[in-house]
């Protein structure tokens, strides 16, 4: 058999399982007559609607406190993980033992496509708190046979002080987090010219693909490789910075049913046009998504295949990663506009070393406006840039240094005022 007939032959499989065995695809499915396992791909995507975040928040308060799509009985759940809640609700997260194997052989593959090696060091950026990803890293890191340290419950200084001295090699972290760390360094008189870190693994905001972003990461941990990744806490590790395609992300195929599709509906889009990403988690059926939204804009291509890692001859690969969310877009005056594309802009001047959006929608029309941790000069600067691209007058103010929020897990940089309801 074929690689690409084993994938929808565990396809079928998932939906056969779940039709008899989880509670909240068998009576979403019985409502749509979609349990029968699909004929062929084109069957499944008729036949079979998709999942929503929405669907799954409501699943859970109606079944607290942790919803009825497991699969299994509770008893064979062994990891309680939780998204972050920055698009709605915090979703609580179980899986089995098979699944979490299965979670970690995923980060493994990403460690190994950004060419980690049991000579490294790996030192995790994180609060340990109930979020997926730091506890994956933590533990393919260890599966690697590389010596790991967790940054949990240390404040921003002492992490700089512990990777120095463990001269560890790679730093797992945000984008916005990395580039805080090494700015408190410099603030501190810490000389990072004396790190031993080759490599930034990053995830959990676009910056990571964004070019300007990853420049200024490179520049400010003395040159170290950036290496991009995004994933989520509903379906796990999704894919891994193409090796040789800086900024350009391949989809996990061997673990994901990936599909593209246009996001206001139902239909795929064509072969590198944007569309919103739609996934099917093949090995995680104790917690399984099916035909789940992720709201995450991408630009898919098949291409050969990235690395000796991949179980199939062609892969698919999101042009310049992460794209934007379908619920970010804004439109100001006619122009829409995505938080990444702004944060490129910004990431142009290197003495910006925080900033915030305000959209203001109590007027009639509404607004934008910047602030910046920079000098009124690069304020002005940045606001001709803007006016210049958007063909928009968008107000940049200065603020002082120290005076805008920082953040160890994804930022928050955008705030909303809303019209007062009487």
């Amino acid at each position: 058999m074929t690689a690409e007939s084993d994938h929808f032959t565990a396809l079928q499989e998932l939906v056969a399982l779940l039709t008899a065995k989880n509670p909240f695809y068998a009576r979403k499915w019985a409502a749509s007559g979609a349990g029968t396992p699909p004929a062929s791909a084109p069957d499944f995507a008729a036949l079979v609607p998709f999942t929503t975040k929405g669907e799954l928040v409501a699943d859970q308060a109606a079944h607290p406190p942790y919803g009825s799509h497991l699969t299994w009985s509770l008893e064979q759940y062994v990891r309680c993980h939780q998204t972050s809640g920055t698009t709605g609700a915090p979703l609580r997260w179980l899986d089995t033992a098979a699944d979490w194997q299965a979670l970690t052989e995923d980060w493994v593959t990403v460690f190994r496509a950004a060419g980690l090696t049991p000579a490294d060091r790996v030192f995790v950026a994180f609060s340990f708190g109930p979020f997926l990803g730091f506890w994956l890293a933590f533990e393919a890191a260890q599966r690697l046979g590389c010596l790991t340290l967790p940054g949990g419950g240390m404040s921003t200084a002492l992490r700089t002080q512990v990777l120095l001295e463990n001269q560890c090699t790679v730093l797992c972290g945000t984008p916005t987090y990395l580039l805080h760390l090494a700015a408190t360094a410099a603030a501190e008189g810490v000389d990072l010219t004396r790190s031993s870190v080759r490599l930034l693994v990053v995830a959990g905001e676009p910056g990571g693909s964004l070019p300007t972003t990853r420049a200024r990461l490179s520049e400010a941990w003395n040159g170290a490789r950036v290496f991009d990744h995004h994933g989520m806490t509903e379906v796990g590790p999704v894919t891994y910075e193409h090796p040789q395609q800086p900024g350009n992300l391949v989809v996990l195929e061997r673990s994901f049913w990936a599909e593209v599709i246009d996001p206001a509906g139902s239909q795929p889009v064509p072969d590198g046009a944007t569309g919103e990403l739609v996934l099917t988690t093949l090995r995680r059926p104790g917690s399984p998504l099916v035909r789940y939204r992720t709201g995450d804009l991408v630009r898919a291509r098949r291409i050969p295949a990235a690395g000796t890692w991949e179980s199939s001859p062609t892969a698919l690969v999101l042009e310049g990663g992460i794209l934007g969310r379908v619920d970010d877009m804004i439109v100001i005056r006619g122009v829409n506009l995505y938080p990444s594309a702004l944060e490129e802009w910004i990431r142009n001047f290197p003495d910006i070393a925080e900033y915030r959006v305000t959209h203001d929608r109590r007027a009639a029309l509404p607004e934008l406006s910047v602030e910046i941790e920079a000098v009124p000069a690069t304020a002005e600067a940045l606001a001709s840039m803007l006016q210049q691209h958007l063909a928009l007058r968008i107000p940049v103010h200065s603020v002082p240094a120290g005076s805008l929020p920082r953040f160890e897990l994804k930022a928050r940089r955008w705030q909303r005022l809303d019209p007062v309801i009487a």
